[in-house]
Formats: C-alpha cells, structure tokens, sequence
C-alpha cells in the first residue's frame, strides 16, 4: 500500500477518495482458494431427464459429488471448460428438485448437504479495505458467486420441497450448520446475504430443535457487535428475520424475549452504524409492543437513556421511531411516558440543526397522536410552551418558525385558557429575567466604577507617599550631619 502524503493525513475526504478509488480497482474478492481441486477436469454427465428412473438416483448422487469441486475464480482463464460444466450441473440440479417429486430420498440427504456445505461454508477473507464504510464504500463482492448463487439456489428448493423431511434431515441440517451459516451473515457480498436471510427463516420454519439454538446466536452476534468489534455487515438480515420470528411469539411474552428486547434491541440503538439497519430495529422493537403494550414505558426510557447528543442524523432516526412506538401506544402507557418524553420532544423542537426540529414538530401532523396530547393537554403544554415560543420569535429558519406557528395555534385551539395563563406567566418569566439580567448589568457597572475609581486614587497617592520618603531620608540625614558636627566639636573643646 503506498504512503499516506502530509496532505492526505490533514485531509480526511482525500484519504476516503483514494481509497474509494484503490476499491474501484479490485471490487471483486473470493474466500474459495483450490487447494485440493488442483487439476481437475470435469467431464459432463447425461442428462437426468434423460435417464431412466432406476438411473436417475445414482445420477443425481454423480452430479452432487461432480458439484463439489470447488474453482478459483480469480483466475479468469483457466478451467473455463469444467467451471461451464459445474454451472450447468447446478442449474440442472435446481430444476430437477424444483420440479419433481419423489426424487429426496433418505440416501439422498447426505450427498445433499455435502455439496451444499463444501460450497458455501469457508472462512471469509479479511476486508480489502480495513475502514470498510457500508455507506460510503462498494463492498467486495464473491467472485465464485456464479456458482455459489446457484448452491444456495439449490438449497432453497431442497428446503421448500414438498418431500423434504425434517426429521431425516435434523441428522445433517444440526447445530453446527447453523453455527456455520450465521458466520456467512458477515460476508461483504449483499447478494449473499440476501440468499443466507432466506434459508435461515425457512430452517427456522422446518426445525422446531433448532429455533432456541438460532435465537440464542443471533443474540449473541449482536451482544459482540455491540460491545466487542461494532463492525458485522449481516446485522439489517438478521433484525428482518428476527420481524418475522417476534411476530410468531405466543403470549404471554417469554422472560427470554423481553430479555432479549431490553438488553439487545434497545443498545443497538448505540450503533455507530444505525442508519444501516434502523428500519428493521424498529419493526422489531413495534412488533414487541403490539404483543405486550406494557413494554413500551421501558422501552421509550431506554430510547431516552441512549438518545444522541451529538449527531442530527441519529435523533432524526430515534423521533421516526419514537413516533411509530406512539401510533401504537395505549392511552394508559402514554400517561406513563409523557412527561420525560415531551421534555426529550421540547429540547429536539429547540435544536438548531432544522431536520431535527422539523422531524419533532412533525408529530403534531399525526391524527392519534395529537387525540393523545389532547386528552393530555394540562401536562404536555405546560412542557412545550417555553421552547415553542422560543423558537418563534428565535429560529434562523423560517420553515421552523412556520411549524411552530401551526403548532401554537393547534394547542391555543385545544386549550385556549391554559394557553393565554402560559402566555401570560412566560411574558412575566421573562420580564423577571430581563430585571434580573439589567441589575446584574447595574452591579457589574457599580463595580467596574468602584475598581476605576481605587486605580485613580492609588495613582495620586503615589507621589505624596515618595515625597514622604524623601522628607523622611532628608530629615535622617541632617541629624546625621548635626550629630556629627556635635562631636567634633566637643572634642575640639577638650
């Protein structure tokens, strides 16, 4: 990698820019290294609707093993012959699955899974890009992907088959699979992980074993991506499978899934990277307090706990949500929450930054939850008033201060006498405040004359004091001279 100049150090767009443009170059990577597969040639098969049935079988069983030859498609000119022929056989297989029955068979289910794991289970490569930015930067994408597509393909329709049998195929389709399948989660290639998102909701489906397994890895990937490495590229895959899945609990809740919600879902919120797959967070978070409506006062404290102080992109994402938590909220719980979050609503009204203010002023556009302010209107207003009037006479942007204006009147509608005592007690709050800041003014004035006034007087003081000294030295020194002039005399005397 070449040295990073002065100037690129200084300048962080430069850095980004290059090495956007050293992704540019390479946009391609593969973690399928051949190592065993060195030299081999693939010879095509006959066709399986070809074949008689009692040949199709052992057909089936050779084009499995033929597709567990694994290619190095970096290397774009050789075995261009055998790679045509495993992408053929892929394609084949699909269709062979997709469209017949009676064709999985016990002895089937292992040469099955073979195949499927010895092409798509392998270590990723390490990024080529080690400040790999998802929203910025082009992901590497796997370069082996005309095969791999295919493989995942495959394992789709071997799943939806209408002969598939979970309990033949729990010997193979274990714990460990699953393990490895979720590690795939984290490849850069969003087309694999598209793939990898619906074959784990179907096994999640198929295997009632498995279901505790897959909830609990996933939580614990989300533990690690929030307090250990902030960096797993499959996080939006699995918060849409985890949708589907929260959708299906029974009820009452589980102590584990509110667990889950309250230890996992509400930190991620914390994520450097939340606009990647905030959407999905807050579908899931939704889906919890349609099921048990007494979630939402912990969950809109820990919203608050964890709101952004510093990023306006974030707090536009956490008023988005926060609202689709409102349009579902229960009269008694937005009793319980209204008071620290209108003052977390007031504060995101006042800020500078106008998304903010605007996505805040916003809420009071949403039928349900103005009918909400409204039946709790001697709470809410009393909290808002101050940074709405504010913001009126104050904000820079004028689109602001249009809502705001809107706003004010929608509450004057609701409540025309609380709204003229708060205008009348806001006017007499600041008149004090204009009071007390004048006679603060006065006395630093006073002051400011008192020390001027002292500086002057020990300016003047300051001659007299030396021409004191003076007469003091000159006084000392006649008495000096009389003195000794006194005893010279005396001894002229003698």
């Amino acid at each position: 990698m070449s040295a990073i100049t002065a100037s690129e150090k200084v300048d962080g767009f430069t850095r980004k820019s290059m090495r956007k443009a050293q992704k540019q170059k390479k946009s391609q990577g593969s973690s399928q290294y051949r190592t065993q597969s060195t030299g081999v040639e693939l010879s095509p098969l006959p066709q399986l609707k070809d074949a008689t049935s009692a040949e199709q079988q052992e057909l089936f069983a050779q084009k499995l093993q033929q597709c567990c030859v694994l290619f190095d498609f970096m290397d774009s000119v050789t075995d261009l012959k055998s790679k045509e022929i495993k992408r053929a056989t892929l394609t084949e297989l699909v269709d062979y699955v997709s469209t017949n029955r009676g064709i999985l068979t016990e002895q089937s289910y292992p040469d099955i899974t073979h195949m499927i794991t010895t092409n798509i289970f392998r270590t990723l490569p390490p990024s080529d890009n080690p400040d790999f930015d998802p929203e910025e930067d082009e992901p590497t994408l796997e370069a082996a992907w005309p095969h791999i597509q295919l493989v995942y393909e495959f394992m789709l329709r071997f799943l939806e088959n209408a002969d598939f049998q979970p309990s033949i195929a729990k010997r193979y389709i274990d714990q460990k699979f699953v393990l490895q399948l979720l590690e795939l989660f984290d490849s850069e290639d969003p087309r694999e992980r598209d793939f990898l998102k619906t074959v784990l909701h179907r096994i999640y489906g198929k295997f009632l074993g498995l279901r505790a397994f897959i909830r609990k890895q996933i939580n614990n990937i989300f533990l690690r991506f929030i307090y250990e490495t902030e960096h797993f590229n499959g996080v939006a895959e699995l918060l849409e499978i985890l949708g589907s899945i929260i959708n299906g609990f029974a009820l009452p809740l589980k102590a584990e899934h509110k667990q889950f919600l309250m230890k996992v879902l509400i930190p991620l919120h914390t994520a450097k990277g939340l606009a990647l797959f905030h959407a999905q967070l807050a579908y899931c978070v939704v889906q919890f307090l349609e099921k048990d409506p007494t979630l939402t006062e912990p969950v809109i404290r820990g919203l608050l706990k964890y709101w952004p102080k510093t990023c306006s992109q974030k707090e536009v994402m956490f008023l988005g949500e926060i609202e689709e938590i409102l349009d579902v909220i229960e009269p008694t719980q937005f009793k319980k929450v209204q008071e620290p979050l209108f003052k977390q609503i007031s504060r995101c009204v006042a800020n500078p930054h106008f998304q903010v203010a605007e996505r805040a002023l916003y809420f009071w556009n949403n039928e349900y939850i103005l009918s909400m302010i409204e039946e709790n209107i001697d709470k809410v207003l009393p909290i808002m008033f101050g940074s709405l009037y504010r913001i009126s006479k104050e904000h820079w942007n004028p689109t602001i201060v249009a809502l705001v204006y809107n706003v004010l009147k929608t509450l004057m509608e609701l409540n025309s006498t609380l709204f003229d005592e708060l205008t009348a007690s806001y006017k007499a709050e600041r008149q004090r405040e204009k009071k007390k800041e004048q006679e603060r003014e006065e006395l630093w004035k006073k002051l400011d004359d008192l020390r001027l006034s002292e500086t002057q007087n020990n300016c003047h003081g300051l001659p007299n004091a030396q021409n004191n000294n003076n007469n003091s030295n000159n006084n000392a020194n006649s008495n000096h001279h009389d003195k000794n002039a006194t005893s010279h005399s005396a001894t002229d005397f003698k």
